[in-house]
């Protein structure tokens, strides 16, 4: 992440002294479909099905730079949360499936400006890491990483002074693989193949975006 935040640093020093900084926060939700792993749970947990598409909440923020009038470059850390659970009638407490899905990404947007609103076409790469924690007879930790690449379409409307109101939507397809613990992966004993948290996803969220 250090590396991205450098890069984008000595993109901006080499570009316009007028150029502009976009600041911003949001919160949404990604419908996404995860086929190896929704299988999994699907096994693990038999009395809580999942379905082919499911939700999933996402916390975001972004520092966007515009180089030239229709072009910005930006950074994004992007998180996003997803668990399943049952609870038991016997006494033996409740199960659960749960990740948490780091997913920071360096991005490039066309920018179409106006008077009052910003709107931006653009798209990302970045790497992807997720911390997955299973409890079923006891509590076991694992791990995932690899990349991922997203398409985004945004949209701000000022609010207030350098104050905007922010919407948008994307789409992403995340290829972290297998879930390890160890170099150990997880074996869905259903299909006998190992777990992974390869997914695509569509995505809609709302937020604010301060503008210097």
């Amino acid at each position: 992440m250090k590396k991205l935040l450098l890069i984008l640093f000595l993109i901006s020093a080499a570009g316009k002294i007028n150029a502009q900084w976009n600041f911003n926060v949001s919160m949404g939700l990604d419908f996404k479909s995860a086929p190896s792993f929704r299988d999994y749970v699907n096994y693990a947990l038999a009395s809580n099905q999942v379905a082919s598409f499911k939700s999933a909440v996402a916390f975001g923020s972004e520092i966007d730079y515009l180089i030239k009038p229709n072009f910005a470059l930006g950074v994004e850390y992007n998180l996003q949360i997803d668990s399943y659970n049952i609870s038991s009638n016997t006494g033996g407490g409740n199960s659960e499936i749960s990740y948490v899905h780091h997913r920071p990404s360096v991005l490039a947007y066309y920018v179409v400006p106006g008077n009052g609103y910003q709107f931006k076409f653009g798209g990302g790469v970045g790497y992807r890491y997720v911390a997955f924690t299973q409890k079923l007879m006891s509590t076991e930790n694992y791990s995932a990483s690899g990349l991922g690449l997203l398409l985004r379409a945004a949209g701000n409307t000022l609010l207030s002074d350098h104050l905007y109101a922010l919407i948008g939507a994307d789409i992403r397809y995340d290829f972290p693989g297998d879930i390890t613990r160890s170099g150990s992966p997880i074996v869905n004993p259903a299909t006998g193949n190992n777990v992974n948290l390869n997914s695509f996803s569509i995505g809609i969220y709302l937020g604010l975006t301060y503008q210097l």
